[in-house]
């Protein structure tokens, strides 16, 4: 009888958050939405996925190429700036592009998109040259966007979402570019619980592997070896070329597997921006949901110990 009033009881809850999710934001064709990172992947995607419920879509590309290729594919409304979130003076510029773009309306939703991974290496195999992009665009550049466009979205009581990852739960591979995004995780909790009275609602999405420019597993395992062969003698003795070799055949297995479903985080992305209700955090991807967020939850040592069963050992340890 126990087992009848809990599950029950889990099924009215879930049923009233997908009632209270289903809500829409009205006039969203007056909202404002700037999103970073729209030259490929999931901000080229969402941008147009925004483009076309009729929102009005402020995208910030790195190249003008990339700018030029997604106006062609939207509307008119959709308006393009040219940002590097790494340069303060960039930022700078696009933030008093925004402001008189949105003008006395405010900025409804800052989408915090714009990524980059340099390779798939132990931290030890990487220099300085390898990790500072990636704190510098995934971290420092997100706060930075973040801080100089606050009172935009304060105005309008709108949406900031960042783009964390599953590994931002669980640090497992990718050596800083988990760092960068356990950063996002906790610049996001901050931030979202200091700014909670003035009605901005700050969202996390969190995807696992998905196939964009970031993961393409041939240039991923390229720029692997590139860091291994800068790697100092006595490091790579310690592991054994037998330890990169097989480290390697592994992530380019695991890449080939990822998800080629972009919309499956976009869709998250659109929801934290057009629902009443969004959500604090949004798992994207049947690994994030299923892997990811369980094993985040377990004791660290046994997650030490299960995630240690999927590689081999360095020649110095063996």
């Amino acid at each position: 009888m126990m087992w009848f009033y809990l599950v029950t009881l889990v099924g009215l809850y879930h049923l009233l958050r997908w009632y209270r999710e289903r809500q829409v934001v009205s006039h969203l064709q007056d909202k404002y939405v700037f999103i970073t990172g729209c030259d490929s992947g999931f901000g080229n995607l969402l941008a147009r996925q925004l483009d076309r419920r009729g929102m009005r879509v402020l995208a910030a590309c790195l190249t003008e190429k990339g700018a030029e290729e997604l106006r062609n594919k939207t509307s008119d409304r959709l308006e393009t700036v040219i940002l590097d979130v790494t340069k303060t003076e960039s930022i700078v510029a696009a933030t008093q592009w925004v402001k008189e773009c949105v003008g006395d309306k405010g900025l409804w939703g800052l989408v915090n998109n714009a990524g980059v991974l340099r390779s798939f290496a132990y931290i030890e195999w990487q220099r300085p040259e390898d990790y500072m992009p990636v704190l510098q665009v995934n971290l420092i550049g997100l706060t930075q966007v973040t801080m100089s466009m606050l009172s935009l979205v304060k105005k309008a009581r709108g949406r900031i979402v960042n783009v964390s990852s599953a590994l931002g739960r669980v640090a497992w591979f990718g050596g800083f570019y988990s760092c960068s995004k356990y950063g996002v995780e906790a610049f996001s909790d901050v931030l979202r619980r200091e700014i909670q009275d003035f009605g901005v609602k700050v969202s996390i999405i969190e995807p696992g592997s998905f196939k964009t420019r970031m993961t393409d597993a041939e240039l991923a395992i390229e720029r692997t070896k590139r860091a291994w062969e800068a790697t100092p003698e006595h490091i790579k003795e310690s592991y054994g070329q037998q330890f990169f070799d097989d480290f390697c055949s592994t992530t380019k297995r695991e890449l080939m597997k990822c998800s080629t479903n972009l919309s499956l985080v976009t869709d998250c992305m659109e929801h934290a921006l057009t629902s009443t209700h969004p959500r604090t955090r949004y798992s994207a991807g049947w690994d994030a949901k299923f892997f990811f967020i369980p094993l985040s939850y377990l004791p660290t040592s046994l997650v030490d110990y299960l995630l240690a069963k999927t590689r081999g050992k360095p020649a110095q340890a063996a």
